[in-house]
Order: structure tokens, then C-alpha cells, then sequence
């Protein structure tokens, strides 16, 4: 499934749709009723009250029959399809095209692309075409008072639809495509804070393991100790040694374990719990990768002259962590990692050897976007989908950094450039 159009995306709240309906029949009926009393004209009013009041049947229908607080994409379209409808209808009986108030009819489609997938829109916007193109040539004469009369040549007609359907047109593409940016960065963002989530479990389970720890340590120095006394008693027995003896051994390994995680527990972590340099979240991020990968990490950080110490932050570590992780993924067989600083800014170089980033995207400057897929078809599986250098920039963006990609003239592969200025980097 496309990241694009996961289809809990494609949802519009009903409340919001009912009110709006609302005010556009309260727009309607004031409108026609200023019409045919105060200016007086002659028009089918009966049959315009009529469609109205069916209008405002499907409107309670939905707000009382349609149990959902979310509309999905069929019902919207649906029930937009009929506002079109509605409105062409009553177009018809008003003077068709010269009608002033011809513009309203494209107002569901715009609508539509915010909210519905883009077949919709589409659908939408054909089905207004061809409701303006009817309404052209076949109306109801809106028939003026007394004798007032307005004339126009014949082109004059056949611009006003034309004018709609290019507006229409554009507002329509414009509105599908933020659409579509709104929900894949709100895909972004959620998945962005699910793994934040994540993180601060992690540490709060890093102290529940400690207080674990020094619970269990009772019960478990009692089973020790009852085992040992087994052994002294029942050790001539062949039959029940063997199982004294396991019990014994694997109840000092849980005792090892639970040492390891009771450890100087009134101690604070080293990394995560003290302010930290750059230089110090590069060296215990590496550290991790080389744990795992079988990749040179080289950390080069001659020029770091300057280094500041920052309070504590995950965002920090986890937006370095995907940058250094991105590298490590997508490098051959090297990752190299500067560090930079003078009185006025800092900046850390990440660089690696692999395929580097896509021309297209470094182009277009699209790098740091969410879900994006290059044009290169022959070397898309080569590259990702963006998500992890979303996250990284995001995080660290938050922190007041400055983030530029570009691919290395000295290896070919990428190149990712985090400057902070160093007022910035004391306030974080």
C-alpha cells in the first residue's frame, strides 16, 4: 500500500460537513428569497424551495442516520456528487450561465480535493464540466422586472463557463496536490512521534529493570542458598544432583544479571543522563553502530576547538542516530564523520561511499521531504523512501540546526552538513 493513500487518511469529519451544509442552504434560501420578494423577479420559486427542502433532508439523513463521526471517501463523494447536482438544478431554473452566482457550483470540488483521493476529485470535476457546458446553451430565463434587461454578445456567454472550468481546473490541482502533502507529512509526523515514543519507553524501562532488579534479589538469594544446602544434603545421589546443580548454575546466572542491571542504580547514565558535547554524542552513537556493523566508522574531529555542552536531548541523539544509521545502511565500506567548530558555529560533516543521494532530488531540493521516490527507475531500489532523513532533519531542525545534502566530491556517496550556531547551541 502507498504511504500516500492509506485510506484512514481519506476522511472528512461529518459535524464540519453538516455545518457547512447548513450554511450553504441558509445561504440558498436567502438568496432566493431576496430575489423573488425585494427585487422582484419572476423565477421558478416553488420548484427551487422544493429542491431546498430536499436538500435539507439529506443533510439531517446524514447528520442522524450515518453513524460515523468520520466520513470515508465513498459517502463524501456521494453525498458531494448530490451538492452538485443540487446546485446545477438550481442553476437551471435561475438563468443558467448568466447567473452571477454560477462560481458556487465549483466550490464541492475544491472542497473535495483536501479531503478526498484524487479519482474523486477528478470525478467530481468532470461531472461540474459537463454540468456548465449544459448550462450554457440550456436554462430557464431568469426573467428581470418592469423593464430592465440585460444584453450581452454571444461570446460573452461562453467565457464565463470557460473562465469557471480553468478556475476550477487550477484551484482543483492546487488543492489535491497540498492535499496530498498534508497527509503524507501527517503520516510522517505520526510515525516521527510513535518512534519518540518509543525512545522515552525505553528509558523509563531502563529504571523499572533497576527497581525489578532489586526486588528479585531477595527471593532469589533465598532460592540460592536453599539449593546449596540441597546440594550438601543430596549431593551423594546421582539421580538428584544433576538437577541441584542446574538449578544452582542458573540461579547464578540470574544473579550476574540481575547485578548487571541493579549496578550502581543511584548513578546516572553516562550518556543519557549528563550534559553532552557533539563530539560526545558522535563517539556513544558510533559506539552502537560498531556493535552491529561490520563498516569503518572513522570520526575525525581535529577542527572541534570549541565544543559546547548541551543538555540532555533525545531529539539529539535520535536525529544524529538517523543520519549515522543512514550512512552506515547505504555505505560500502566507510563512513567518515567530522567535526568542525570556531566562535561563531558547529558543524558535523556525515559522509559515506555508497550510492550517494539522487541527483533528481538534490536538484528539486525535495531531500529532507517525507515518502519521496526518485525518478532514476533504473536505480530506485538502490534508495529509500526519505523517512529516516525526514526524522533526522525534523529533530534536529527542532534544535536549532541547519541541515544541507549533497553527495561527496571525494567518495561520490552522500554527504549530509549540520551547522549550529553556537549562540543556538547554548540555548538548547
Amino acid at each position: 500500500m502507498k504511504f500516500s493513500e492509506t485510506s484512514k487518511f481519506y476522511s472528512l469529519n461529518k459535524s464540519t460537513y453538516v455545518n457547512l451544509r447548513w450554511i450553504a442552504y441558509i445561504g440558498q434560501l436567502s438568496a432566493i428569497l431576496y430575489v423573488k420578494f425585494i427585487l422582484k423577479f419572476n423565477f421558478s420559486f416553488v420548484a427551487c424551495i422544493l429542491i431546498l427542502f430536499f436538500s435539507v433532508l439529506t443533510n439531517l439523513y446524514l447528520r442522524f442516520k450515518i453513524r460515523n463521526n468520520q466520513l470515508n471517501n465513498s459517502i463524501t463523494t456521494v453525498f458531494l456528487t448530490y451538492d452538485i447536482l443540487q446546485l446545477g438544478l438550481l442553476f437551471f431554473l435561475t438563468g443558467g450561465i448568466t447567473n452571477p452566482f454560477i462560481f458556487i457550483i465549483i466550490i464541492p470540488a475544491v472542497f473535495s480535493s483536501q479531503y478526498l483521493n484524487m479519482w474523486s476529485s477528478i470525478t467530481l470535476v468532470i461531472l461540474i464540466v459537463l454540468i456548465l457546458i449544459f448550462l450554457t446553451f440550456f436554462y430557464l430565463e431568469l426573467l428581470h422586472p418592469g423593464e430592465l434587461h440585460f444584453h450581452a454578445p454571444d461570446y460573452y456567454f461562453y467565457a464565463i463557463p470557460i473562465s469557471v472550468i480553468i478556475g476550477l481546473i487550477f484551484l482543483v490541482y492546487f488543492g489535491v496536490k497540498f492535499g496530498q502533502e498534508s497527509r503524507i507529512r501527517n503520516q510522517a509526523y505520526e510515525k516521527l512521534q510513535e518512534i519518540m515514543s518509543k525512545e522515552n519507553e525505553l528509558l523509563s524501562l531502563g529504571g523499572q529493570a533497576a527497581a525489578a532488579a532489586h526486588s528479585l534479589g531477595t527471593p532469589l538469594s533465598t532460592i540460592l542458598l536453599t539449593s546449596k544446602e540441597l546440594q550438601k544434603e543430596f549431593g551423594n545421589n546421582e539421580k538428584i544432583k544433576k538437577d541441584l546443580d542446574l538449578i544452582v548454575s542458573q540461579s547464578n546466572r540470574c544473579s550476574d544479571i540481575l547485578k548487571r542491571l541493579s549496578l550502581n542504580p543511584n548513578i546516572d547514565d553516562g550518556f543519557i543522563d549528563t550534559d553532552l558535547s557533539l563530539n560526545d554524542y558522535v563517539v556513544e552513537i558510533v559506539r552502537s553502530y560498531k556493535e552491529i556493523s561490520k563498516k569503518e566508522f572513522i570520526i575525525n574531529s581535529k577542527k572541534y576547538q570549541n565544543p559546547i555542552k548541551t543538555q540532555k536531548s533525545l531529539e539529539i541523539i535520535y536525529g544524529l542516530r538517523n543520519f549515522i544509521g543512514n550512512a552506515n545502511k547505504f555505505s560500502k565500506k566507510k563512513v567518515e564523520i567530522f567535526l568542525h567548530s570556531n566562535k561563531k558555529e558547529t558543524n558535523i560533516i556525515i559522509r559515506d561511499d555508497g550510492p550517494g543521494f539522487p541527483n533528481d532530488l538534490i536538484d528539486k531540493h525535495r531531500l529532507g521531504e517525507p515518502y519521496i521516490r526518485t525518478a532514476d527507475e533504473a536505480n530506485i531500489s538502490k534508495y529509500g523512501l526519505g523517512l529516516g532523513t525526514f526524522i533526522g532533519k525534523t529533530l534536529l531542525e527542532k534544535n536549532l540546526a541547519a541541515i544541507s545534502f549533497d553527495n561527496s566530491k571525494e567518495t561520490g556517496g552522500a554527504e549530509v552538513n549540520i551547522i549550529w550556531k553556537n549562540n543556538d547551541l547554548k540555548q538548547i
